[in-house]
């Protein structure tokens, strides 16, 4: 009879100890989560405090040397197969580039891929002289043509003016068909009509030409050669270089400078809508303007300002600057036109920042007195942001002067940007003007630090190519993808070659395409 009722025991001791194991294991997965939450409330306690310690600050002495590159160097050589172009093409491209100096710039990039995806020979961009402007400089007065034409021998053909022909024993000139091409179009558009055009007629003329290609093109070898003619091609005249570099050395012989580009002028304001900040009198000379020269539309200033689309003023860009860290002994260079609304704006800026220079202040033979709004202005100013230690923007939105200029700082070696968020500063701007001063810096420094300084990082829309050409016109000597590797050291030696044989097909030439990816396996 003990055996059933050892048996018993036995099983309901069993039974007990499944209980008491499954006891222990609810107590040990709510000790887990006890544990998960304490670290967590650590973790946020830590974050706050630290988020909210004034101690959160910009290291400076980073911001006067390139950014981080991340082991990415400028390149924007052919890495695959590029035949040269060959001798015979399907007629001549002209193309009128309107708009500034930077406008320019991008549509003679554009000019040049077009002309080779048409298999055209392209004549000298025509530039517009601009009411604006009012410069008539051209091509030839502010580029060096011979250099452009060699740079490019690779890629496309370049003559000066189309030439005459002889028919019948008479000197005829080719009368270009004009075309107005749609805007952004793709490459489709200028392989298909545009094309067929030209092979109608000889030579199409395509005007205007600003914004007339897509930017976004899912071919790198093409968006390198964007590069090409941007950052290699495209070489001011030598008197420009000279007179930039001489402003440069002034700049500099009193240690590290700061370049500005001041966007508060009349056309930019009127655009923007942006009139609010301004006197009666003021605000009727900018809605005139912008009546006469945008599209009409309903803007509303508080709306406008309150998503970041108004211009930083020259008070707010110095508050930007205090903030971050840099005192009155700060040098900065002034890349500016005419700033609207005079001196009652530029004084804060001026009490933060004495030390202040533009082209004129600098200029050592005086030579830009009778040319500071003209495209020989422009080009110095260009120069000099290039070269300047920090360049910062106060409005990028449709500049090309300032989209431009951080696309080149970025290839010449990730030179630092200083770039505001203005929508995430302007709630912060608009406290303080309503009279919550405390924390100002420290808000305006979280910004700040959330923004790139210059270094490698990937395009989103609506940043245009021609700001950030990374990853593109950029390789890395040692990567796991091939096509991030740099081309092989003696490209131009390839490229030569090809060009010698000149004939499309060719045996020698075809071998010799394979060889620029075969030399870096």
């Amino acid at each position: 009879m003990r055996r059933p009722v050892d048996g018993a025991l036995f099983r309901r001791g069993g039974k007990g100890h499944k209980q008491l194991k499954a006891l222990l294991g609810r107590l040990s997965v709510a000790a887990v989560v006890l544990l998960i939450c304490t670290i967590s409330l650590l973790t946020t306690i830590k974050t706050n405090s630290t988020s909210s310690y004034p101690s959160e600050q910009i290291h400076l002495e980073e911001l006067w040397g390139p950014a981080a590159s991340g082991g990415w160097r400028p390149s924007s050589a052919p890495r695959f197969e590029w035949p040269p172009p060959p001798k015979e093409t399907n007629g001549y491209l002209r193309v009128r580039c309107n708009g500034g100096l930077n406008q320019q710039r991008s549509a003679i990039c554009n000019a040049v891929l077009a002309a080779r995806i048409m298999n055209a020979t392209l004549v000298l961009p025509d530039l517009d002289a601009n009411s604006f402007w009012h410069d008539d400089s051209g091509f030839h007065g502010i580029y060096d043509v011979d250099h452009f034409i060699k740079s490019l021998r690779y890629d496309v053909r370049i003559v000066e003016s189309i030439p005459e022909i002889r028919q019948n024993g008479k000197t005829k000139k080719t009368k270009a068909y004009q075309i107005r091409p749609p805007r952004d179009a793709p490459i489709s558009w200028y392989t298909t009509e545009a094309l067929v055009k030209m092979k109608k007629h000889g030579a199409i003329y395509l005007t205007p030409f600003s914004h007339r290609l897509a930017e976004e093109i899912d071919n790198p070898e093409y968006q390198r050669l964007r590069c090409r003619v941007n950052y290699h091609a495209l070489r001011f005249k030598p008197h420009i270089m000279k007179l930039s570099n001489s402003i440069v050395s002034k700049l500099r012989a009193q240690g590290h400078f700061m370049a500005i580009h001041l966007r508060f002028e009349m056309d930019m304001l009127a655009f923007a809508g942006c009139f609010d900040v301004f006197n009666p009198e003021e605000q009727a000379i900018l809605k005139k303007y912008r009546k006469e020269n945008f599209a009409e539309k309903k803007l509303v200033y508080s709306e406008r300002r309150a998503i970041g689309k108004c211009p930083l003023t020259p008070e707010e860009v110095g508050l930007v600057l205090h903030a971050m860290g840099f005192d009155n002994s700060t040098r900065i260079y002034l890349a500016a036109g005419e700033l609207f609304g005079g001196e009652r704006f530029m004084k804060p800026f001026d009490s933060l920042f004495p030390r202040l220079e533009n082209h004129s202040t600098v200029d050592p033979a005086g030579e830009l007195e009778e040319n500071t709004r003209g495209l020989l202005g422009s080009a110095v100013d260009y120069m000099v942001c290039l070269l300047s230690d920090i360049f910062m923007p106060t409005y990028d939105g449709p500049s090309n002067f300032a989209n431009n200029l951080m696309g080149h700082r970025l290839y010449y070696g990730f030179r630092t940007t200083v770039r505001p968020d203005r929508k995430a500063l302007a709630p912060i701007f608009i406290d303080r003007e309503n009279g919550k001063k405390a924390g100002f810096e420290e808000a305006v420094r979280r910004v700040m630090l959330r923004t790139n300084f210059g270094g490698p990082h990937k395009r989103v829309p609506p940043e245009s190519f021609y700001t950030n050409s990374w990853p593109e016109c950029f390789c890395q000597m040692d990567s796991k993808n091939p096509a991030d590797l740099c081309p092989p050291n003696n490209v131009l030696q390839i490229l030569e070659s090809q060009l010698d044989n000149e004939t499309v097909g060719d045996p020698e030439s075809t071998q010799l395409n394979s060889t620029i990816s075969n030399e870096k396996k």
